[in-house]
């Protein structure tokens, strides 16, 4: 994990499409401003945590329906 230290109106850059710039920084809050193009997906963690296992739960749930479908066909 690279670490740096940025102040209030500075920002870095992820490859030549992404820029992160400090908005601002209040008590124990960091503002964040992202600019990338539209076809990157930005989330939080915790709602790309939820993505992903609600994901999991639909390809279960579809493994399971064609496995039921797959055995209502050999009855």
């Amino acid at each position: 994990m690279l670490v740096l230290n940025r102040k209030a109106g500075e920002s870095i850059r992820i490859g030549d499409e992404i820029e992160l710039k400090i908005v601002s920084v209040e008590g124990g809050q960091v503002k964040l401003g992202i600019d990338a193009p539209k076809h990157v997906e930005i989330h939080r963690q915790e709602v790309y945590a939820a993505i992903q296992e609600e994901n999991k739960e639909a390809t279960m749930f579809s493994e399971n329906l064609l496995e039921l479908l797959k055995s209502s066909k050999k009855d």
